[in-house]
């Protein structure tokens, strides 16, 4: 009889136990600031637990977010431990915990589907392989990327609203504070608002370059808020932002500018000085700008080649465009030689009173120029001679014609002539030296 009976009642099969992972997430993002801290989330859970009976394996928890698929490190491992079936069961705060993009979402539906994901819990409901449960977790979870999707368009139009108020968005650069407080949203950095002031100040004005400032800086151990050296990039990008003469652009790829309500610390017509000595001259069809001295210029500290950089600076007064050409060692052999830079004109006065004592190889270079006398001649103002001195005295005088030459020669003319000294120039101190090679037999 009791066989009979058994034999009528189905048999209930036995499900496997559920081994409960939980899993706590926050991001520091501000879309997520008023959910609950990662430990509050472990502890309101535990306690829910308790409540069920159930038995926690392990927790797992982190902070980021949850905005793209297949970026968080725990969550990832997490799916993996249940893809191999040491968990089939996980307990969260809410859902949007698990996902908040269509990615992980479909992820955790494709586990119920083969049966490897039995249940998920949370503060408020429960989900488990049942079409109705599935569709609500992809309708909270879809609903929870809605949210952070238009979440994210607010930020953007916020942020637009308060560039169009006249605030520029996000971090202020060196020299100003996020304020955050009141109508004044950034406020001048009154310790080294004066420092970024005297940066423009010596650019425009001295002509100091990026490498000289950042020297600047090193040596009097300026460093930002947060404690860092300003590198050379950063110093031209500061030189460059109108942000310091009160205008913004926002974002970075609309060429619209902002007028800012902050506090500017310096002038715009200092900008625009500064911006002019930063112009880079565009390279020629056939090279690199070349200058009349370089390539026969050493410097006198490092044994550097001398190179030269060209500057335009505009007249306050007449508002005339002036170009200038300073010389200065290239650093290639220390990049802390220290020489300091000569203008071209300065240098040219030393080039002309060394010609005096300079020995020239007076054969080659009558030779060499034997083509160029009449077109001398014609200058005999230079030399002092009359026409007729000229036809009783033919014969060239080198150091007259080179101080011709340095003065209204052509680049070429000019280290032309240079080649026939005897020894090496060298810039030392904004002075020019020759260091003697020996006179070869031929010549003594």
């Amino acid at each position: 009889m009791e066989s009979t009976l058994s034999q009528q009642i189905p048999q209930v099969a036995k499900t496997a136990p559920v081994r409960w992972c939980l899993y706590a997430r926050k991001s520091s993002e501000q879309d997520e600031r008023q959910a609950l801290s990662i430990e509050q989330q472990i502890r309101e859970m535990l306690l829910l637990a308790d409540h069920w009976g159930i038995e926690i394996a392990e927790v797992r928890k982190e902070s980021h977010s949850s905005k793209e698929s297949g970026t968080r490190p725990v969550y990832n491992r997490l799916i993996k431990d249940i893809q191999l079936g040491y968990f089939n069961g996980i307990v969260t705060w809410a859902p949007d915990r698990l996902s908040r993009n269509a990615g992980d979402l479909g992820i955790l539906v494709d586990l119920m589907d083969q049966g490897k994901l039995t249940e998920i819990r949370t503060h408020g409901q429960t989900f488990t392989n049942s079409p109705n449960e599935k569709f609500l977790l992809m309708i909270l979870g879809s609903r929870a990327k809605l949210e952070n999707d238009n979440r994210g368009l607010n930020v953007i139009r916020g942020l637009h609203n308060k560039a169009a108020n006249g605030w520029r968005p996000g971090q202020a650069p060196v020299g100003c504070i996020n304020n955050g407080l009141g109508e004044e949203k950034i406020i001048v950095d009154d310790e080294r608002a004066p420092i970024m002031a005297e940066m423009f100040e010596r650019v425009a004005k001295q002509a100091h370059t990026g490498r000289d400032i950042k020297r600047w800086l090193d040596d009097i151990d300026f460093t930002s808020r947060h404690g860092k050296r300003l590198v050379l990039s950063h110093i031209y990008r500061t030189l460059q932002n109108p942000f310091y003469y009160g205008e913004f652009q926002y974002p970075k790829t609309n060429e619209k500018m902002h007028q800012g309500k902050h506090v500017p610390i310096i002038r715009k017509e200092l900008f625009d000085l500064v911006q002019v000595q930063l112009t880079v001259v565009p390279k020629l069809r056939t090279g690199a700008k070349e200058f009349s001295f370089t390539k026969i210029l050493k410097c006198g500290a490092c044994r550097t080649g001398v190179t030269a950089e060209e500057h335009m600076k505009r007249l306050k007064t007449t508002g005339e465009l002036r170009r200038y050409v300073y010389y200065h060692c290239g650093r290639a052999n220390d990049l802390d030689c220290i020489q300091p830079y000569i203008r071209e004109a300065d240098l040219m006065n030393e080039l002309l009173k060394l010609v005096d004592d300079l020995e020239i190889d007076e054969i080659g270079a009558q030779e060499q120029f034997k083509e160029e006398l009449e077109r001398y001649q014609r200058f005999n103002g230079v030399l002092g001679y009359t026409g007729e001195d000229l036809i009783q005295k033919p014969a060239i005088d080198l150091k007259a014609y080179a101080k011709y030459v340095l003065q209204n020669g052509t680049r070429e003319e000019k280290r032309e002539i240079l080649k026939y000294v005897n020894g090496e120039l060298f810039l030392k101190d904004q002075k020019v030296y020759v260091e003697r090679k020996p006179r070869s037999k031929k010549f003594s």
